[in-house]
Parts: C-alpha cells; structure tokens; sequence
C-alpha cells in the first residue's frame, strides 16, 4: 500500500471562504469516490493555529505504484489540482506501509 499525503498552504492574502478555494475544497472531496484507485480517501481543514502550519490536507491511500500513477493522471485529480494551482502551493509525501 502507498500512502498519498498533501498539504495546501493558501496563497497570502488568499482566505478559506474565497469562492475559489471553496469550490477547490469541493472538488477535492468529490475525489474520493470519483476515482477507483483510491482505497481511502480524507480531506479537511487544518484547525491549528501555529505559524507552520498548513491550510487543508488529503490523506489518501492506493494499492501500489501503478494505482498511483493511475489515481494522479486521473481527469477528475488533474482538474482539481488545476484549481488548486490558482490560489495555493502544496507539498506531498508519498510512502509505503
């Protein structure tokens, strides 16, 4: 199994209720039952309010390295990830367990 982690830090001056970054968040959340590869899906809001700490996450998992290939070059994943593009830089970790 591979685990898929991203972490969304909000451009400066970009805030949660922007209507773009709502419909993000949005999109984000559709993906877990849009896309067949994944074999858990979870996404949400950071609610620390440390200096380093970032605005949204996904926390994702697939069955090996072809199903991640598959999940990241998904249309519904890559329009997504278009919107994110506007607004926010991200980071990601992928590892196995």
């Amino acid at each position: 199994m591979i685990r898929h982690l991203v972490l969304f830090k909000l451009n400066e001056g970009v805030a949660r209720d922007d209507e773009r970054v709502l419909a993000g968040a949005r999109a984000f959340a559709e993906l877990g039952k849009a896309i067949p590869e994944l074999t858990f899906w979870e996404c949400g809001w950071n609610i620390s309010d440390r200096p380093i700490a970032h605005d949204f996450a996904v926390n994702s998992a697939v069955a090996n390295a072809d199903d991640l290939k598959r999940y990241l070059e998904h249309p519904a994943h890559q329009a997504a990830a278009a919107q994110w593009r506007e607004f926010a830089t991200w980071v990601i970790a992928d590892y196995e367990f």
